[in-house]
């Protein structure tokens, strides 16, 4: 487990660079990941889906992405992180881009996979890189600036994706934000390579260690099991409405297909910025008033999340009166990006680091963002394509997730242990 150093406190050299490419990288990650599903419709027009498979291409996506994540996380200790990192994000914008060549749904499915490939490289690594560049105490600022890329890229693949769909078609918006990561995947390789554990305890653990290893470590270890077990509740209910929302506001409120995107867009980029922008603000100025500052801060911020959320789906119906609920619900429901992953990092020595990471987004995907997509779109099939009831699971995961981050805060507040 990290804890703070006397000596050594400020960064390491290139850590500024370090830190813009990295987020630059994250900012990408998210338009790619999300580009399919501001296009949904017209890829199922052109492609003859029915709703099922709309959603498949980002299961198929999460599952090579999580599987591919603890590979990554193994190749970590053993090899270059910039390599791996420049490796990962050349992989995923070839291959964002060559979606657009699809001429069938299996060719598009397995377009879409092989980007988890890539992204799994950099998703693993990127926040153990850059807790090497900077002191425990530091990295929830600097975690919380890089994950500030994930609502705003999320929120400019909705942008642009449905402005290009329907001004230029569905294959235009693929090539478009899918090439322009091969000249971050250059900039990687300009990056430093940070000392391994430089911040941390003398006695802390470098050397990567095997995967059984690894797992009875983290087993014991429950401030990540907590932070793991929400994480995987808040992305099932999160990845159901990224997937599935414009897309329910075109069909339940009927407004035009762009008109939609860049609501849930404009939404996401204003509360998920300013959410995780206080989030990471809060969750350090609680230190000063509770332990487990950063559990406390994410359990609570689901309470009203989850209530706004509720208003959104099925009580607002005018495009202004769901645009507010909906930034309303995003500005708490993003409060607990840079705390947990933050948490993730501290609760770990450096050697383990990216095997926690590659573990944690196996946990997060496979029990959380693979499922609820495909689950809503089979839902919404079997009611004849009504989306209404399908999003009940959305704020029901996402209120459990506050209850097992809530829960861990108030059991492991009374551990005499340093605080993370």
């Amino acid at each position: 487990m990290s804890t703070a150093s006397d000596t050594a406190r400020a960064p390491v050299a290139g850590a500024t660079f370090a830190v813009i490419v990295l987020t630059a990288m994250n900012l990408l990650n998210y338009i790619d990941r999300w580009v399919p599903s501001a296009v949904k419709d017209l890829i199922k027009a052109d492609l003859h889906l029915d709703d099922r498979q709309t959603a498949l291409p980002l299961s198929a996506f999460l599952v090579v992405y999580m599987l591919a994540s603890p590979v990554f996380g193994s190749l970590a200790g053993r090899m270059s992180r910039k390599h791996l990192v420049a490796l990962g994000v050349a992989l995923w914008s070839l291959a964002t881009a060559a979606a657009a060549l699809a001429g069938s749904f299996t060719t598009f499915l397995l377009a879409r996979a092989a980007v988890g490939i890539g992204e799994a490289a950099y998703a693993t690594i990127a926040p153990s890189i850059l807790a090497d560049f900077f002191p425990p105490s530091r990295r929830n600022r600097v975690l919380t600036l890089f994950y500030v890329a994930t609502p705003v890229g999320s929120a400019l693949g909705f942008v642009l994706g449905g402005a290009l769909g329907q001004h230029y078609g569905w294959r235009a918006a693929f090539l478009a934000c899918g090439l322009p990561g091969l000249l971050v995947a250059l900039l990687a390789l300009a990056m430093r390579e940070p000392p391994r554990g430089h911040f941390d305890a003398p006695d802390a653990a470098v050397a990567s260690p095997t995967w059984p290893s690894a797992l009875r470590s983290l087993a014991k270890n429950p401030r990540y099991l907590i932070a793991v077990a929400g994480y995987t509740l808040v992305t099932f209910a999160t990845g159901g409405v990224a997937d599935w929302f414009a897309t329910f506001l075109a069909r339940e409120r009927h407004l035009a297909l762009a008109h939609a995107d860049g609501l849930v867009g404009t939404a996401t980029v204003v509360g998920g910025l300013g959410g995780t922008i206080v989030g990471g603000l809060l969750a350090d100025r609680a230190r000063r008033h509770t332990k487990q500052a950063y559990l406390a801060t994410s359990g609570l911020a689901m309470i009203p999340a989850v209530a706004l959320l509720v208003v959104a789906i099925y009580v607002a119906r005018s495009p202004s009166a769901i645009f507010a609920s909906l930034v309303a619900a995003q500005i708490f429901l993003w409060m607990y990006n840079g705390p947990i992953n933050a948490l993730i990092v501290n609760s770990v020595d450096a050697g383990l680091r990216a095997r926690a990471f590659g573990l944690s987004i196996l946990c997060i995907h496979v029990l959380g963002d693979a499922l609820s997509p495909p689950l809503i779109g089979a839902l919404s099939d079997a009611r004849g394509g009504n989306l209404s009831a399908p999003f009940a699971i959305v704020p029901v995961t996402l209120a459990l997730g506050a209850i097992v981050w809530l829960i861990g805060w108030r059991r492991l507040a009374a551990d005499p242990r340093d605080d993370l």
